[in-house]
Order: structure tokens, then sequence, then C-alpha cells
């Protein structure tokens, strides 16, 4: 009873916020970018020269407990950064094992306080030669309901750049331990399939992950768009792990390989969402948050 009603309560506080308690501030400083919402602390970006690429850590969702894994000593896959934009098999570079760096040029507020608040980050994907392989221009629009907009921008430099078919990828979030599967937590996705095997690598306009933290219901959910130049499938995984990608055809429906080629100076784009949210997927009205994503996102 208690459980249920600390999630009602949560509910009910996001709802009767005004616009003016809710909005949105960034705070771009020398090596990371403070998010509040409300004046109280929702996100870190960092982008420090000295990482493998920029994240997002630590991400809290609504009443203000984190729900991404802490990257201090992690027990498995260390390259599992809170939120993150990373991508193997790149020129046959893997960037999302960190074996290749994606390194940060430049953080600009677009919108700097608002509902959204934007953030335009541009990162450089680089070579052996330390010279980018890629460029990364990503808007992030940051909302009051804990909703992230991904518009992701890849442009070709000099040479051209092949984005193989891998299932490492693309948009992807790494939760506290206590909310996965394996610990209790709840898969399902829009299409009315649940568990975390059954939607792996399926195509669905959006995939929910729930489960406890700190006594608490929260979830997290990924959205596709569906003016991507090809529907995404899902990485998701019982231990935690989550994902968003338009690659990986064969590895994860033995279809032919999904890959995108970009001569020099050419350029593609890619629109994704990430909804931090109380309650489960039926409590957060899901489902209609994704439609008003896509919406604003078109």
């Amino acid at each position: 009873m208690r459980h249920l009603l600390s999630v009602a309560l949560l509910l009910a506080f996001t709802a009767n916020l005004s616009a003016g308690e809710q909005a949105v501030a960034l705070k771009v400083q020398k090596e990371t970018v403070d998010v509040t919402i409300g004046g109280k602390p929702f996100a870190v970006y960092n982008f420090a020269k000295s990482l493998p690429k920029p994240f997002f850590s630590p991400v809290r969702g609504p009443g203000g407990n984190i729900m991404t894994r802490p990257i201090d000593n992690p027990v498995d896959h260390p390259h599992h950064k809170g939120i993150w934009v990373a991508v193997d098999e790149i020129n046959d570079i893997k960037f999302w094992a960190e074996k290749g760096k994606i390194a940060n040029v430049s953080v600009k507020a677009l919108v700097a306080k608002g509902d959204p608040a934007k953030l335009q980050v541009v990162n450089h994907w680089l070579g052996e030669d330390g010279k980018p392989v890629v460029t990364e221009t990503t808007v992030i629009g940051i909302h009051a309901n804990h909703l992230l907009t991904y518009d992701i921008k890849f442009t070709a430099g000099k040479n051209s750049v092949h984005f193989g078919d891998t299932k490492e990828g693309l948009l992807g979030f790494r939760m506290v331990d206590s909310m996965r599967e394996n610990e209790g937590g709840h898969v399902a996705n829009a299409d009315g399939i649940k568990g975390a095997k059954a939607c792996w690598g399926k195509r669905s306009a959006w995939v929910d992950y729930y489960g406890d933290v700190e006594g608490t219901t929260l979830g997290v959910a990924l959205f596709d768009h569906p003016k991507n130049f090809l529907p995404s499938r899902y990485h998701v995984r019982n231990y935690g792990l989550f994902s968003v990608s338009p690659f990986g055809e064969k590895a994860y429906a033995k279809l032919d390989p999904a890959v995108a080629d970009l001569k020099p100076g050419k350029s593609f784009s890619l629109k994704y969402g990430v909804y931090l949210h109380a309650g489960d997927t039926k409590a957060a009205k899901v489902a209609d948050v994704y439609k008003q994503y896509v919406k604003s996102a078109e």
C-alpha cells in the first residue's frame, strides 16, 4: 500500500506543477552541464577531454532518485555509462566498446532555460590517426516531464564513412541494478509484448523498462521516430542494458545487414526519445507521451 501511495504522490506532484515551477535550466561549465528541473537536480552531462565519450550521469527520475548505474567500479560492461550515443563498426572502429574515442568539440545551450531547454553538442569520432572519421552534431531537448529528445546528425569528413550492421549501439541507457529484470523489473513494448527476451531485437514504436528504485517504481522508455531511415530495434537485456539502433538486422533477425554509407561531406540524421517516469507503463501513460513526442519532433 505504501509503495502504491508513493507512486501516486509522485504522479500527482508532477502533474500539478506549473510551467514556471517545472522550467528546465542548463548550466554549462568547463567539463559538465548541470541540468535542473524546477530548481532540482536532474542530470549531469559529462564531456571532459579525458573521457572516452560524452555521457549523462547521474540521471534522476521524478522524485529525485538516481536511475542510472554508477560509473565507478562497474562489475560488467564498463563502457555502459549513464545515457550515451555510440555505435561499433564505423569504418571497423568499435566506438561502442570504447576502442575508438568520441571527443567533444563544443557544447552550447541553445535554450538555457525553458520547457524544453536545448543543448547542442558536437563530437568528433576519431580514427587511429586522431582525425575525425565522422562528426556527430546532436541537439538534446530536455523537457520538464523528464523526456529527453535526441536529434542526432552524422556527417562524413573528407573520406567516405561506413556504418556496419551491428547490434552494439546507438543510444544507450544503463540503469541501476534494482530496476533490471533479473531483480524484478519489467519490460513491455508498444505492441503488447512483454519481457526482455521477447522484446529483444524487435521493431516497435517504443519499449518501456520499469522497476524498483529505493522503494519506488520508476521506469525509462526509449522512443523510436517513424521518420528515421530504418525502423529501429531494441537491445534490451535482463541485466540492465537498454538501447535503440537502426542497425543489427543480421544479429537481431537474421536478415540482410542494415548498413549506412556516407560519401564525403554527406549526412544522415536519427531521432530518438528517452522518457524517465514514475509508475509502470500504464500509470506513466507511455503511449500518450510517445504520441506527443512524435508530434513535437516532426
